[in-house]
């Protein structure tokens, strides 16, 4: 059964992605590098406070937590200024853990809907979440052009599932862990993810073996994206909240906005750091 679409949420949703887009481009595009990973790290932080609450951590576990975000914030940004021979490991390293996170560990996660309430491990996961996805837009930065052509992947799929699943889903895809979710919504963003991968290597000229790299990169980004958004789905659900925080209208928290990128910007990092994409 077609599902129709609240405007009225839908609306809202549109304004408040408008004004974040023309503040992020402005801030990527203008900003130095080092004051754009300060600027972006705040933003982290914010969402550490978020994942603090869905971990429901005490008050002194929250500011522990908050703090340890921070400081390893601070130490990549160090590590970048120093510009020394660490950075050429360090930060693959902690891109590759990251992508072994989500497939290794938050995949079979979701499969067998765990309900993990350790504090420790929760904090080392929240870790893991965040941090590399930081580090990730602090360093693509440098590139903001190719920076903005991965995050729209992330975009471009969870829009299109939004709005395929509403006109066709009829099969749910996690009904245990986000409802509103199906296989026909999936379908529907890979579909333009390819599209716009194959359109996006022919507009910058590159070869066949290119446009093969990005199709494979967009759609492995695409997968990565849905699982990101899941996860923080079962998070909301066991911790019975439906949104990660307030903080914007129409979208929740930081990390409502920022799950598909939280699972997918590592991987994309890695590969950018590794091959030339365009």
């Amino acid at each position: 059964m077609t599902r129709p679409v609240d405007f009225p949420v839908l609306g809202q949703r549109i304004v408040t992605a408008a004004i974040l887009l023309i503040v992020a481009l402005g801030a990527l595009w203008w900003l130095p590098n080092r004051i754009w990973s300060i600027a972006t790290a705040v933003v982290m932080l914010i969402g550490a406070a978020e994942w603090s609450r869905l971990a429901a951590f005490g008050p002194g576990q929250r500011i522990a937590f908050i703090a340890a975000v921070a400081v390893s914030c601070g130490v990549l940004i160090a590590a970048v200024q120093m510009e020394s021979v660490v950075t050429e490991w360090l930060f693959p390293t902690i891109w590759v853990g990251s992508v072994v996170f989500w497939i290794a560990l938050a995949l079979p996660w979701l499969l067998a809907r765990w309900n993990l309430r350790h504090r420790g491990a929760l904090a080392f996961v929240g870790w893991w979440v965040l941090v590399p996805t930081w580090l990730a837009v602090a360093r693509l930065q440098e590139q903001p052009a190719v920076l903005l052509m991965l995050m729209a992947i992330v975009w471009i799929a969870d829009t299109a599932a939004y709005f395929t699943g509403r006109a066709f889903g009829r099969h749910k895809l996690a009904p245990l862990v986000s409802p509103g979710k199906t296989w026909e919504g999936v379908a529907g963003a890979a579909a333009c993810v390819l599209v716009y991968a194959v359109g996006l290597g022919l507009f910058h000229g590159s070869a066949v073996s290119g446009v093969t790299l990005l199709v494979v990169l967009a759609l492995a980004m695409g997968a990565l994206s849905i699982v990101g958004d899941l996860f923080e789905s079962w998070m909301k659900r066991k911790a019975g909240v439906k949104d990660s925080g307030r903080l914007l209208p129409g979208h929740g928290g930081i990390l409502d906005r920022i799950d598909g990128l939280t699972a997918s910007l590592p991987l994309a990092a890695l590969v950018a750091g590794a091959t030339t994409l365009f």
